[in-house]
């Protein structure tokens, strides 16, 4: 079944909503028009990241029986629904000014972007549930949280980048980062819905293909850009990513620009050729 209304709801709530803004009231707009795609709920694809992540992962189906406990459903009849929400180029062009501490738009991107993030999850399901389709964003379910995978360390019940992975949108970088189409400075979200829906083909071969390092052993611009020396050609040290944030951008975004904490950085999502569009094989890096 054509799902273009959908696709249609989530790009004009993007465009109208004032909470698509870097003050969160309507001022500079965070996000650019986003890309939605679909995957089927019974996809196997689900059951490998249950089986790679950890027994914590949801697949569609259990996330959908948490939420509706009382409904016989199977996962056949369920869709999902994944977007990419691309930073504007004003955003993106001041952070590639930045070194070591990030630029106030993508700070601001970073909390008042992601809560109309939130914004737009919480809509959807709800915009749904109003036409009588039942849809939950599992991300914004209350038993969402981050967990510790046996393989790769910080992990939760649901990531909205396998899950835009799952639906055709994009592939894996060296910096654990999502290149999309729009590249790979944007933020993810999705909607679980009970819906026949026309699913969007994986047009990739492997999880890292867009990424120029992992495809043609080239590039490694993401290393030169990362602050916390978190990048290496062996990938993404999470723990000392996570760090940096936590002591120095943190605090930096507390005491000089919002006057509260945000986790923001993004370094390796600007400045590199993933930025805006899946780079060529002949893009020049670094």
């Amino acid at each position: 079944e054509n799902a273009d209304w959908i696709r249609e709801e989530i790009q004009d709530f993007t465009q109208q909503s004032p909470l698509n803004s870097l003050d969160g009231q309507g001022g500079e707009k965070a996000w650019d028009q986003p890309m939605v795609a679909f995957a089927s709920g019974a996809d196997p694809i689900f059951l490998q990241f249950k089986q790679d992540i950890g027994e914590f992962y949801w697949t569609p189906l259990e996330t959908f029986q948490r939420n509706y406990p009382d409904e016989n459903v199977i996962a056949e009849q369920l869709v999902v629904i994944s977007w990419v929400l691309p930073q504007t180029e004003n955003t993106r062009k001041n952070h590639r000014k930045t070194k070591t501490l990030p630029s106030e738009h993508w700070s601001r991107s970073r909390h008042y972007g992601e809560k109309f993030n939130e914004t737009l999850r919480t809509h959807l399901a709800s915009w749904l549930n109003n036409q009588g389709v039942q849809a939950i964003s599992p991300y914004m379910t209350p038993d969402w949280q981050e967990q510790e995978s046996e393989n790769y360390g910080f992990a939760s019940n649901w990531s909205e980048r396998h899950t835009a992975f799952a639906a055709g949108l994009g592939t894996f970088s060296l910096s654990d980062g999502f290149i999309t189409p729009l590249g790979m400075a944007v933020r993810l979200g999705s909607v679980v819905a009970r819906l026949p829906a026309a699913v969007t083909p994986r047009k990739y071969q492997n999880h890292l293909e867009n990424c120029l390092f992992h495809s043609r052993g080239t590039c490694k611009a993401c290393i030169k850009r990362c602050p916390a020396d978190a990048i290496t050609e062996e990938g993404h040290d999470k723990v000392k990513c996570k760090e940096y944030i936590r002591n120095i951008t943190m605090k930096f975004v507390e005491e000089e620009q919002l006057g509260f904490p945000v986790p923001s950085c993004g370094f390796c999502q600007t400045k590199v050729p993933c930025e805006s569009k899946i780079p060529g094989p002949h893009t020049q890096c670094g």
